[in-house]
């Protein structure tokens, strides 16, 4: 080094990190493209129930049925579930989002459903609802390794036909007259 007015001490010119913070550091300046990244936002069950709700009733509404396609199935589930009174002063959900949830809603709720179906069958005398449940969430857990925690979400769609129980006489019957009213 012939002069030190040449020298830039470059850890002093670094902003400093908290390495014991649980937050990701974000270095703008160096990854223009992380900047523009949005932060997730997680699904409330009121807004996982919204969601269901405009997804059930577009796909009920008999007037437009299945004469559309997929991208306008979709453009109508947001702009139902953007439009409900229950969500106002929150930020509007993207057709991306929507439909990512409820991929993750169907495909976990049809796994329950199964458990669900297989905690019916392997219900005793003496055995009420709550037995059923309880059996039905420990079979989830042993085959998906996780908690099931949409129950929410298997409650507002366990009596569509699509996720009924197919073992249950009460069930099946509910399912039928519903079958019926569509």
């Amino acid at each position: 080094m012939a002069s030190s007015s040449s020298f830039v001490n470059l850890l002093a010119s670094q902003g400093s990190v908290d390495l014991d913070s649980l937050e990701t550091p974000l270095f703008s300046s160096q990854c223009p493209e992380e900047s523009s990244v949005k932060k997730r936002k997680k699904w409330s069950v009121k807004e996982t129930i919204i969601l269901i709700g405009a997804w059930l009733n577009t796909n009920k509404d008999s007037i437009v049925s299945n004469e559309q396609k997929g991208g306008a199935f979709w453009k109508r589930i947001v702009k139902y579930y953007n439009s409900s009174p229950l969500l106002v002063g929150t930020v509007p959900r993207e057709l991306g989002q929507c439909k990512q949830r409820w991929a993750r809603i169907n495909d976990l709720v049809c796994k329950f459903a199964g458990c669900y179906d297989m905690a019916l069958r392997k219900q005793r005398s003496g055995q009420n609802d709550n037995d059923v449940m309880k059996a039905a969430l420990d079979i989830f857990y042993s085959d998906q390794n996780m908690k099931f925690n949409l129950e929410h979400a298997w409650r507002e769609l366990r009596h569509d036909v699509k996720w009924c129980s197919t073992y249950l006489e009460k069930d099946k019957d509910k399912c039928q007259s519903q079958k019926r009213d569509q």
